[in-house]
């Protein structure tokens, strides 16, 4: 198969990829300070993305692909908040284990490789269309 539509299927499945990234990301800062509905109750639990790299029969290109959407098992944060609907009767409130900083590095990290992708895919167009350009230049 052409180089050229391999590069763009291993961008494009990329891009696939690093926006699911993006979403649960997102997902997981949006819901950093949420709590559960009643005292003792679990809060919002972080999720994680888990990618594989599998081989496009069509093309043999290695392209990556979501494997799994998980949770993270860690510990909740417990903190003192007796004026919550959440908190037990020791005033203590269950907080998602969501560590805003790791959340924040991981998306900066996804949407560089997002864009890093989308470069790909650009520079594969534009080799494709100069190929054309100089397929009919020749004619």
């Amino acid at each position: 198969m052409d180089p050229l539509v391999s590069a763009l299927k291993v961008s494009a499945s990329g891009l696939e990829a690093e926006s699911t990234r993006l979403r649960i990301v997102s997902e997981n800062i949006a819901n950093a300070r949420s709590t559960g509905d009643a005292p003792g109750t679990d809060p919002y639990r972080r999720k994680t993305v888990s990618f594989a790299s599998e081989v496009d029969r069509a093309s043999g290109a290695a392209t990556v692909e979501v494997q799994r959407l998980g949770t993270d098992d860690s510990d909740f944060t417990i903190e003192f908040d007796p004026g919550n609907p959440a908190a037990d009767d020791k005033g203590m409130v269950k907080l998602p284990n969501v560590n805003v900083l790791i959340e924040m590095a991981d998306m900066r990290e996804a949407n560089r490789s997002y864009e890093a992708n989308l470069q790909t895919t650009k520079q594969a167009r534009d080799l494709i269309s100069a190929t054309i350009d100089l397929l009919r230049a020749s004619q």
